[in-house]
């Protein structure tokens, strides 16, 4: 089945060099040895949580422990400090870290000096626990634009998959919205501050592989092959077998 590969065109104009650059992240040395699956070739889906870290995280790490899958988190990062055990964590056990602002800023209403604040502090925070910046950005509540992604150094993460999470209090609800949707190459949309959504995940990842997804972090999605202030909703096309 077809994925979408939302591009978004970079361009710069004479009123560029007005806009304060973020300088570009470092990245972990680990992450060019990211894909180790290919997801050309493989049922690979992403899944992916919002706003931690928090008071449920922790029990949603066991269960991807446990169940030896990876997931990716986007993290606020006025957060980080006080849970930065879980975010070592993250790191420790394989998962991908990535930004979602310092306090959940809808970073289309931002001035460039104030969207530039938004990602240093997040970034600092989390360097500050790991060891290094994080890899990629999903802004809050998927609002972007063209002129707002230009400013970001990170790849642009939304997704195609919803779990309905803020809305649906039951877990097998939850559950029930990503099968029903998710296809190869999905990316899927799911918040850690919601223990209706942790404790579905065990369930959701038996579902997943019981039905040949192989589960992946965003960089593995992708082969590592993304680019800063690009616009991502879903993974590449898979080959025919």
């Amino acid at each position: 089945m077809m994925c979408s590969l939302a591009l978004l065109t970079l361009t710069c104009t004479a009123s560029c060099s007005a806009i304060p650059e973020v300088a570009a992240p470092t990245h972990s040395p680990t992450e060019s040895d990211a894909a180790q699956v290919d997801c050309s070739l493989e049922n690979c889906v992403a899944l992916t949580f919002d706003d931690g870290p928090d008071q449920y995280t922790q029990n949603l790490l066991d269960t991807l422990k446990s169940t030896e899958t990876p997931a990716t988190f986007f993290l606020i990062g006025s957060k980080v400090q006080n849970f930065a055990s879980m975010v070592q964590r993250m790191e420790t056990e394989g998962h991908q870290v990535g930004s979602h602002t310092w306090d959940h800023a809808d970073i289309t209403t931002l001035s460039a000096p104030e969207l530039r604040q938004q990602l240093e502090r997040t970034d600092e925070a989390i360097k500050e626990v790991t060891g290094h910046s994080p890899s990629v950005f999903r802004p809050p509540l998927g609002h972007h634009d063209e002129s707002h992604n230009e400013q970001v150094p990170y790849p642009v993460i939304l997704w195609d998959t919803h779990s309905h999470d803020g809305r649906l209090k039951d877990s097998q609800k939850i559950i029930d919205a990503i099968m029903d949707t998710v296809h190869p190459g999905s990316i899927v949309l799911m918040h850690d501050t919601r223990n209706t959504t942790v404790q579905a995940v065990p369930e959701l990842v038996s579902q997943l592989k019981a039905q040949g997804y192989t589960l992946v972090t965003i960089d593995e999605l992708f082969a590592g092959e993304l680019t800063n202030s690009v616009a991502y909703s879903s993974g590449p096309q898979v080959t025919e077998k």
